[in-house]
Order: structure tokens, then sequence, then C-alpha cells
């Protein structure tokens, strides 16, 4: 069953890998400058491929004549799609015998959109999964195949959920593609009025705000970590915040250090979180403990 593989994230490496002998061509995104410096960096899946021995095209256009051009060349049975970041044209998905086939990071109709992941732990939802479903030319509006549902936990980052759904949404590629091939499979349409949106992250979006409660902040800290990465903004400058947790009751004014033993816990308008790693603004990462000493703060010191 000759498969195309469209992918660009980390999320869609385990699928690429499960259905690696199917698949005759990857399509990615072309290769961007990395953090550090202009040097161009491929994408995880550009990667994966490689090592896997795989051909990879990374046009700019995938809807490009020539590139569709090639895709209809190949007479593929299917298109799998997961975190490509591109919107196929109708005409990529005709180019396949059963068209677009997408692992999408959330219980649609729920989370349609660039986000997903992030957006339902930003929300503090305590469930997501992955929707296997038939693509059209809407966001992520096209009939559903299966859901694979999953508990979030409560410290559980955007990272490790990700790693998990992706396993998932491999298992369940492998599970469906050879009775999708046939055409011997179940299409459900959405429910659109219960769809709600998980657009493209704000690096903005990342800041955590003393003058919020800590517990959709602690989940705001769990929805950009690793990326874009959380933060504060303090009179210290910009601090990077690595690990978290929720630190039950506090009754302190915002932005204040609360900790005794020279923990760095801050109240919040609500509650307070105990900074476990931090990277304050031109310098490396160190523990909260390490911060506090340094700056030797107590309890009653203003963060900002």
């Amino acid at each position: 069953m000759p498969l195309i593989f469209f992918g660009t994230s980390t999320f869609a490496v385990p699928a690429l890998r499960a259905l690696a002998g199917d698949v005759v061509l990857v399509v990615s995104q072309p290769d961007r400058p990395g953090r550090r410096g202009m040097r161009l960096q491929a994408t995880p899946v550009k990667e994966a491929a490689l090592e896997l021995g795989l051909p990879v095209e990374a046009p700019e256009k995938s809807r490009s004549p020539e590139f569709v051009e090639r895709l209809e060349s190949l007479e593929a049975d299917a298109l799998v799609v997961a975190a490509y970041g591109q919107i196929l044209s109708q005409r990529v998905l005709d180019s396949a015998k059963r068209g677009g086939i997408n692992l999408h990071g959330s219980i649609l109709p729920k989370y349609r959109g660039a986000a997903p992941i992030q957006r339902c732990i930003l929300d503090g939802e305590t469930e997501t999964g992955v929707t296997l479903m038939q693509m059209d030319r809407g966001m992520d509006t096209g009939d559903m195949i299966e859901i694979g549902r999953l508990a979030i936990g409560p410290d559980e980052t955007y990272g490790e959920l990700q790693d998990r759904l992706a396993i998932l949404g491999a298992e369940m590629a492998v599970r469906w593609m050879p009775r999708i091939v046939a055409g011997n499979y179940p299409r459900t349409p959405q429910d659109s009025e219960q769809a709600t949106m998980a657009p493209k992250i704000e690096k903005a979006e990342a800041e955590l705000r003393f003058d919020r409660d800590a517990a959709a902040e602690y989940n705001r800290f769990r929805a950009f970590t690793p990326s874009p990465g959380a933060f504060l903004q303090t009179r210290f400058g910009v601090i990077r915040i690595g690990q978290a947790r929720l630190h039950g009751e506090v009754q302190a004014e915002p932005g204040t250090l609360v900790a005794t033993d020279r923990r760095l816990v801050v109240a919040f308008a609500q509650g307070g979180l105990e900074l476990l790693e931090i990277q304050p603004e031109g310098k490396k990462r160190m523990r909260g403990s390490d911060f506090t000493n340094g700056a030797r703060l107590r309890p009653g010191d203003r963060l900002h």
C-alpha cells in the first residue's frame, strides 16, 4: 500500500517510523533557521526520514502545480498527514486514491487548528486524545474514523503529553491504514456546533502574570513547556521557567516571595507557584533555591 507521508513536528515522527515500510515519499516543511544563529535546521520529520532512508521533499507551497504533478505520478493509496503545517488543496488531497488521512491531536470537534495539545492544557482539560480523520478542504472538519483517548496528568507538560499522543496516533495509523486503503472504514461526521478552535500559539501567551490565579498560570506553564517556554517579567529581567509546581494556599501580595528555607515560592492573585528551575536573563539555568540564595531574597521581598 504505497503511502505519502506529510509531517513536520515531533508529533508526527512515531507515525512515520511505524508506517515507514509503506511510505514512498515524505513531505515536510523547508529547513528553517534554528533558535541560535541563522544555521538552517531540518524538521524532526525530515531528520527521521533521512535516518530511515526515505525520499524527502520540502516544498514552500505544497499546492504548486509542479509538486502536485509529482504527487499524482506516485499513484499513492493514501496521504497520511500529521502536524504538517500547511493546508492541503483539494487537488493535493485528490492525488491519492483514498485522499488524505489526518492524525489530529485532540478529540474533535474540540480544538480544531494548529495548537490543540497546548490549548487543551491551557484550558485545564483533564482528557484529550487523537482523532484519525478523513481530510476535506476545511480546517480539521472532515469525517472521523476513530478517536483514541488519554487522561492528562495534573502535572503533565505539553512536551510530555505530545509524546504520549504521538505514540497513540502511530498505533491508530498502523491499525487502520490497511482497512482505509481497502475502502473498509467508518466515517462519522463531526458536530460542528460543538467545535472549538485551537489557533497558533503566540510567544507572548507564554508570559505568566502575578495578577492571575496560580492554578491557571500553572496550566500556562505546562502548556508552553518546553516550547515556546514560559517566562515571568520581573525586576531582575525576564526569568524563564524550566520546572515549577503549585504551592497550595498562599496569603501574600501577588509577586511576593513567600517561601522559607530559601525556596523560590511566589504568590499569585490566588495561591502560589514554586519555581524549581529557572533561567534568569543573561544567565544559565539554575535551581530556584540557588537564585534565591544568590539574590539574597527573603520572604516578603518582591520579584516585580
